[in-house]
């Protein structure tokens, strides 16, 4: 029952998580939520392994997800339920597209769509960016301001930001140094 409810979960991730990876980002911690699968914790370092391992990072996370909740069948069901709206997409689009790819009504509709996706993955930068810089506690005490930040992971932040502006390296290389800074330092 557990793959199946696994299934139909990505399923509906898949179909409505448009933009990208990262705008899986609301949909599985909404998910967390619901099924208590994983804490936004454990959501975090997902999205940072997701992120740094090869492929899309709505497959990787969706792949990442099933094996948490059920092992290597989870995986696997998960990740092709993530797809299959996607492919059966592609699929009508494809046919249909050629025909209507100039069409005014077309072109409306993708006008509307960029922004709501840019929103989407703001979100889900800014969800990233607290959950990761900040300690967040349901109960929130003004004497107590500084232990709500993440002060070694800000001051990481701080560091990478100014290594990539002034070297400009390539991503991968700020991801590997970011992931052996949090194996070394273990936060």
């Amino acid at each position: 029952m557990i793959l199946l409810t696994l299934y139909l979960e990505f399923v509906k991730i898949g179909l409505f998580a448009v933009g990208g990876g990262l705008a899986t980002i609301p949909f599985l911690a909404d998910l967390s939520e619901k099924y208590a699968w994983f804490t936004t914790a454990e959501l975090t370092n997902m999205i940072a392994v997701s992120e740094s391992t090869p492929g899309p990072i709505g497959i990787n996370m969706a792949t990442y997800v099933g094996y948490t909740v059920h092992g290597v069948s989870g995986a696997i069901v998960s990740t092709i339920g993530i797809v299959t709206p996607s492919i059966i997409i592609i699929l009508l689009i494809a046919c249909l597209l050629k025909n209507f790819k100039d069409n005014p009504q077309v072109q409306r509709v993708f006008s509307v769509l960029r922004p709501a996706v840019t929103g989407l993955i703001a979100a889900a930068g800014f969800q990233v960016f607290q959950s990761t810089l900040f300690i967040l506690s349901p109960s929130y005490e003004i004497s107590q301001l500084l232990s709500y930040f993440n002060f070694p992971a800000i001051l990481l932040f701080i560091i990478l930001f100014i290594y990539q502006q002034k070297y400009n390296r390539h991503p991968i290389i700020v991801i590997g140094i970011a992931a052996v800074c949090g194996i070394l330092f273990a936060f």
